[in-house]
């Protein structure tokens, strides 16, 4: 199969604009992640790319088929212009974009991500909300067997948010958030009220 990383790639950029900046990070034992910046007016993206080279897979699976299984790409979208360092999130984002590899995680909509510290310094986030894809990047078709890529986005939880979660679940802390018309772009923004 060809490489699906050109074809990411050019599917982010139509759906994004050119990146006016990008990122690499390697981890030991992964492949390199990279990590693309589009602006946008008062909006910052940043998108991972290299998650998507190879499916997630089972970490129970004796073989990991080298063909099928989920692929999937992280977005983060904040607010630019409130004095937050966003920039910053480079590496963790790369650590969660490497996590299937390292961890043997398979990433998916409802999934909590925690990068055990703030996603950028002085972020009162800790950990991410992964969230359905198909809204601002479409998935990406490739040739049979093989899963399409999802490009999935991720809304940061504050620790609060994120304990409340695993109780409550994702769809109710969605829904909380919806109620309270929560500006999850915010990169500085407080907790929902979770009463």
């Amino acid at each position: 199969m060809a490489d699906v990383l050109p074809l990411v790639e050019a599917r982010l950029r139509s759906a994004l604009g050119e990146p006016d900046a990008r990122a690499a990070v390697t981890f030991l034992g992964a492949d390199r992640i990279e990590v693309l910046r589009f602006t946008e007016d008062d909006l910052v993206r940043y998108a991972t790319l290299g998650m998507s080279a190879q499916p997630m897979s089972d970490p129970t699976a004796v073989l990991a088929d080298p063909v099928k299984g989920p692929r999937a790409e992280l977005v983060l979208t904040v607010r630019r212009g409130t004095g937050a360092d966003t920039d910053k999130v480079l590496r963790p984002l790369a650590v969660l974009a490497a996590s299937p590899q390292v961890e043997g995680l398979v990433v998916a909509p409802g999934a909590s991500l925690d990068v055990g510290g703030p996603l950028w310094p002085g972020a009162p986030f800790t950990s991410v909300l992964v969230a359905e894809s198909g809204g601002l990047v479409e998935d990406l078709e490739l040739d049979a067997p093989a899963d399409p890529v999802r490009f999935l986005p991720l809304l940061p939880m504050t620790p609060n948010e994120a304990a409340w979660k695993r109780v409550h679940g994702a769809q109710a802390l969605q829904e909380r958030w919806l109620t309270h018309g929560t500006d999850l772009r915010d990169p500085g923004r407080a907790s929902v009220s979770l009463t």
